[in-house]
């Protein structure tokens, strides 16, 4: 721990503020259900996330407008957390690689106590504020990046040393909390805070809290891809396709996007160097290889631009 540790009776008064950590009315009893029962209680309170992160999309278009353009300027989407929101992060930036095809160095995750806090909890890590930036500063973090702190409680020291230190730098700082009017939102300088109150089981974060919180970053990430021209139509046409699955995916997506048949779309990702954007755009406009990937270049390999030239 560092020097910001607070007592023990400033910590119970801080949890006491928060609603996440507040015990549901509705599940006083859930250890007393049945199973049916049990579980159909944890999804009547599933279905009230969506409509908590309903509240808060215009934020979070906030926040991909500023990922896009960190993007489009060499900039990267930085993720830190502690716990299961530190492991959510890691989740959703590993596995932009393979959906995107962008390199693992775009999309980062920073999680308190490092790679082993994955598997193995490291919860005294996210006690300490100057880990946080320590970890961003050994990143090189730059004015260009993005750095989206996520914690459900809107407290961790971990998260909140780091935004501190990304704000120095002048980096964009865009918070995910659980909690309105939380203290990473105060410090952000976007804050995205969908409030879905009490857990099914008072304080576990993993739940509700988590399920907000992946349902968020699918979205930071996702229309951040698809801003920068990673989809086209609704078609993951920078698909790396590094598996057999993901091969048969490819040669899908180009059938589907040109009404190619099975065998012209096999031949024209061959030709293509498995490339599925440059595939579709090779079947739809009829250029060659070279003319095409000029073509998208030049576009910003936008795909829909690239087919609709002026």
């Amino acid at each position: 721990m560092d020097s910001t540790k607070v007592s023990t009776s400033d910590l119970l008064n801080d949890l006491a503020k928060l609603a996440s950590e507040g015990r549901n009315p509705e599940t006083l009893n859930i250890d007393k259900l049945d199973t049916l029962a049990l579980v159909t209680t944890i999804n009547a309170q599933d279905q009230q996330v969506p409509l908590a992160v309903k509240k808060v999309l215009p934020a979070i278009a906030n926040a991909v407008d500023a990922i896009e353009r960190a993007l489009q300027n060499n900039g990267r989407l930085i993720y830190m957390g502690a716990g299961t929101s530190g492991r959510l992060g890691v989740l959703d930036a590993a596995e932009c690689p393979p959906t995107f095809s962008v390199s693992p160095d775009l999309v980062v995750a920073l999680i308190a106590g490092g790679p082993d806090a994955m598997f193995r909890a490291q919860e005294g890590a996210e006690d300490n504020s100057a880990l946080g930036a320590k970890d961003l500063e050994l990143l090189n973090l730059s004015v260009h990046d993005v750095v989206v702190g996520i914690a459900a409680s809107g407290r961790t020291p971990y998260v909140l040393g780091g935004l501190a230190y990304a704000r120095t730098l002048g980096a964009t700082t865009v918070a995910l909390a659980c909690n309105s009017g939380s203290a990473i939102g105060e410090v952000a300088d976007i804050a995205i805070e969908p409030a879905v109150g009490p857990e099914v089981i008072t304080g576990s974060t993993r739940l509700k809290s988590g399920t907000a919180q992946k349902l968020v970053l699918n979205m930071l990430s996702t229309a951040s891809m698809i801003r920068i021209g990673k989809v086209y139509q609704n078609l993951m046409v920078d698909l790396h396709a590094s598996n057999y699955k993901l091969e048969a995916r490819a040669q899908r997506i180009v059938m589907q996007a040109t009404d190619a048949t099975s065998a012209q779309a096999k031949a024209a990702l061959v030709a293509a160097d498995n490339q599925v954007k440059l595939a579709i755009l090779m079947l739809l406009s009829g250029l060659d290889k070279h003319a095409a990937q000029a073509q998208l270049t030049q576009h910003n390999g936008i795909l829909n631009s690239a087919l609709n030239k002026d």
